[in-house]
């Protein structure tokens, strides 16, 4: 018993985290807020689970707890649709939602431990066996559930069904062990509770059409423009494409990102893109540059398949794809091999920390032919805390920065998409809309760079920049 609930409790855990995605975001903070309030739930649960197994028979609690167990993680589901939309990605936010939907299973899931270790002693010289031994399995089954969960299920099951099958097998043992154990039964109530608690967890209507191994996903058709398609991650819209012509480019930073590429010399390009969302930019280039090479470094196989099967993606586009992790697939890719690399890789709406650092730009340097550029897609605002720390970075491999900010200057109160140039060579002539964006160059860069900080794989607080 205490090896399955403690496995539970990191099943719920892991699945808290897809389950708010949509809400906050994947990031830093949310991951953080998640872990601190199932470990509060888990320290709640086991004082609380400890001084009522002294105070009453635990056989007359295990069956009822567990019943509560489940309804309660089911509710976990209609608790985080309805107040998800009211909240933001702020620490505090986050932790508000999750400490509202999921604190109260963990728990109470928790409290199963310190029971059975009280039906369990028979003795005061078995005390260490018997603490150490339930330790040892719930740890065990918290391992079990971790594994199985990030390496199978999530890939396999959606988060709403595993959710609800989850809350199924607590109520049914619970109600199994109540009756065997207690020679009770649930009430009217107890009934009615269970039931409305199991059709909310199916009955709030999911924001995903796709789950994917890391992203709540979805397209939508453009009511205005019947060819358009945008592809949702989470709680952004990351990517846009008109399906009748890949030239049109929606996103202000896409064009941005199109006019550097604009502005590298005529003729067929040979380009590297770290990322690949609704692979909008490859097929402009294959539109505008004839002959150009297209490889796209993507780690969600399941991005490719809904590119392919809602956003029109083909094989006549001229794009290649590896799957994989771009950190590591970067050291596979040939010394002074592209014209051009495009980074636009995201966890919710922040770089991923381990393709900001130094070392990953040593990389970069590597494959990109002499005068190549590289062009980087961030989100920032206010003071650009992390846009500053990024530029410097790239300074310390490429003598020529350059960053595109928006035409009326970075809002303060607001992120907006900053593209950052660097290049080893004098950097061409980039011919922005100064609707789109406004160039700074040398030595206004240097300005706008100031006394930020190298990131470093040993130091790389990307999250905590950001504003």
């Amino acid at each position: 018993m205490v090896f399955v609930t403690s496995a539970l409790v990191l099943v719920l855990e892991i699945l808290a985290g897809r389950l708010v995605a949509p809400f906050v975001g994947v990031s830093l903070e949310a991951f953080t807020g998640i872990i601190g309030t199932v470990l509060a739930g888990i320290a709640a649960g086991s004082a609380v689970g400890g001084r009522l197994a002294d105070s009453r028979d635990p056989r007359t609690l295990l069956g009822p707890t567990l019943v509560l167990g489940g309804v309660l993680t089911w509710l976990s589901v209609p608790i985080v649709g309805l107040m998800g939309p009211l909240v933001g990605s702020s620490p505090p936010e986050i932790v508000l939602l999750t400490f509202m939907a999921f604190v109260a299973p963990a728990a109470v899931l928790s409290a199963i431990s310190p029971m059975v270790a009280k039906l369990t002693l028979e003795s005061l010289e078995d005390t260490g066996a018997v603490v150490g031994g339930l330790s040892a399995a719930g740890t065990f089954g918290a391992l079990v559930g971790t594994f199985l969960t990030g390496f199978v299920l999530v890939s396999v099951v959606p988060v709403r069904l595993l959710i609800f099958i989850i809350g199924a097998l607590l109520v049914v043992a619970g109600l199994v062990i109540w009756w065997k154990m207690a020679k009770g039964k649930a009430s009217a109530g107890g009934a009615a509770g269970i039931a409305f608690s199991a059709i909310a967890v199916l009955g709030i209507p999911s924001a995903c059409d796709y789950e994917t191994d890391y992203f709540c996903a979805r397209v939508e058709v453009d009511q205005e423009r019947p060819s358009g398609r945008s592809l949702f991650l989470d709680h952004l819209r990351h990517a846009y494409v008109d399906l009748e012509d890949p030239t049109y480019l929606d996103f202000r930073y896409m064009r941005l990102l199109a006019d550097v590429a604009d502005a590298q010399p005529d003729g067929a390009l040979d380009v590297l893109y770290i990322g690949g969302g609704g692979f909008s930019l490859p097929r402009w280039m294959t539109e505008t540059r004839p002959g150009s090479t297209n490889l796209v470094l993507e780690i969600d196989d399941s991005l490719v398949e809904i590119a392919e099967a809602e956003l029109g993606l083909t094989e006549a586009d001229g794009v290649n794809v590896i799957v994989g992790d771009a950190r590591l697939e970067l050291a596979d890719l040939p010394t002074d091999g592209y014209d051009l690399i495009v980074g636009d890789a995201f966890a919710s709406d922040s770089v991923p920390w381990h393709l900001t650092t130094v070392e990953v730009v040593a990389e970069l340097d590597r494959i990109l032919r002499p005068g190549g550029t590289y062009a980087m897609n961030v989100i920032d605002g206010g003071s650009n805390g992390y846009a500053r720390a990024q530029l410097t970075t790239l300074g310390e491999h490429f003598d020529h920065l350059a960053v595109i900010v928006p035409g009326d200057g970075v809002p303060p109160r607001r992120r907006f998409n900053l593209i950052l140039i660097a290049s080893s060579a004098p950097l061409p002539a980039i011919e922005v809309d100064p609707l789109d964006g406004e160039l700074v160059v040398a030595p206004d860069v240097i300005d706008f760079i100031g006394d930020s900080q190298v990131l470093r794989d040993d130091f790389a607080p990307v999250d905590q920049l950001s504003e």
